[in-house]
């Protein structure tokens, strides 16, 4: 196997909670060195998230993989970041603009330290705008990018996802950025700022409703778990008290469907030959389909749609997930020792397989602060120095 894909590249992360420091975790995954700074007195808000173990938050242990962590405030440490920041190609923070300016390391003077610098700044609302000052989170860009107001029941409030959904999307861009922007500094051999705005990667997303809504002026309803583009596609309950999820986005995959719950006379209707006209009768649909799946088993279900070739899926809990035989024969969930906890962390892989540069999992997160002394030593600080650094509340 060769070295990992981004073995070499060196980032500094300066970021909280869930998008930046998941960017940042997106490239340790394969290879990147990555050091997470946080406040010496207040670790990572995302330490406190979730489900915890013995006072130990278990969600960190996913975020903060494959990262050094060190502690140091920027505040009252600037010569310490500046130093850090010579010594590391790419930059990611998240504090809101004109925080980093105010302590004197705005990106002017970032890259007068190192031009070679990629600065990631990844904020609610950008660095520019009559928002752009105001603090913000990923449930802020659901609401704002028009997610919530198409997700729910037609008779129902918008509806927020019960996860990070936004700050997830934007951690992918995010990392997508910098890596396009390395790409551009191995061509020019300047560094660049990325201007990173949570509300805007979900916002493209959602598909082509600003061209709709600007050629037609239609407004996408709110449709439960229906579409308007085909049908029937929707959840429906099994025998046995459990849901699969059905969908028909092409023309033979519901042609196929129709036809296994016994009514191959809808493939004859007119309707029938176009998802958007389909979705139109989606009442006639979700009963000839639900009525169907009610009368058997998830097994029964899964085998005849399987033997059909149509398209269905089981809804997994997350118990669902850790015994499914798709997701084990992908590798999806891997066990990472970890001394913290005493034992082995289950947790996702890296997001996708490479044959010849795999990414990996080589540790967990780790405490706050458990590389301080290395992370300092190596851009020259001395023991001495540490130890005052750390009287003065500095580190």
């Amino acid at each position: 196997m060769r070295a990992a894909p981004l073995e070499g590249v060196k980032v500094l992360e300066a970021a909280t909670l869930f998008a930046g420091p998941l960017a940042a975790t997106f490239l340790g995954d394969f290879g990147a060195d990555v050091t997470k700074i946080e406040h010496p007195s207040r670790p990572d808000a995302a330490r406190g998230h979730g489900t915890s173990k013995d006072g130990v938050g278990l969600w960190f242990k996913t975020l903060g993989r494959n990262k050094r962590l060190a502690t140091l405030d920027l505040s009252q440490g600037r010569e310490v970041f500046l130093e850090l920041v010579r010594a590391n190609d790419v930059l990611v923070e998240n504090f809101r603009p004109g925080t980093l300016e105010r302590w004197g390391l705005g990106p002017d003077v970032l890259l007068e330290s190192n031009p070679r610098l990629v600065i990631a700044r990844v904020t609610a609302f950008g660095q520019v705008g009559p928002w752009s000052s105001r603090p913000g989170f990923g449930s802020l860009a659901e609401a704002m990018s028009g997610f919530a107001a198409v997700t729910g029941e037609p008779d129902g409030p918008p509806t927020l996802p019960p996860f990070g959904l936004a700050d997830g999307i934007t951690a992918l861009a995010t990392a997508y950025a910098v890596l396009v922007a390395l790409r551009e500094r191995d061509r020019s051999g300047a560094g660049q700022v990325i201007d990173m705005a949570i509300i805007e990667p979900i916002l493209m997303m959602l598909g082509g409703q600003i061209t709709a809504y600007q050629q037609t002026g239609y407004v996408q309803p709110r449709l439960g778990n229906r579409s308007s583009n085909n049908a029937p596609r929707n959840v429906y309950q099994t025998a046995d008290g459990r849901w699969v999820a059905v969908s028909t986005s092409s023309q033979s995959i519901a042609e196929r469907v129709v036809t296994l719950v016994g009514r191959p006379d809808l493939v004859a209707q007119p309707w029938f030959g176009t998802g958007r006209e389909r979705a139109e009768h989606a009442d006639e649909l979700d009963d000839a389909v639900g009525s169907w799946i009610g009368e058997r088993s998830l097994d029964e279900v899964m085998l005849a749609f399987e033997k059909a070739e149509a398209a269905v899926g089981p809804v997994h809990d997350i118990r669902g997930i850790m015994t499914d035989p798709q997701y084990a024969a992908l590798n999806t969930i891997v066990e990472v020792d970890d001394d913290e906890l005493g034992g082995p962390v289950q947790m996702q892989n890296v997001l996708f397989r490479l044959s010849e540069s795999p990414g990996s999992i080589r540790w967990a997160g780790r405490p706050h602060g458990a590389d301080t002394d290395a992370v300092l030593a190596e851009i020259g600080v001395t023991p001495e120095q540490l130890a005052a650094l750390r009287d003065a509340g500095v580190v």
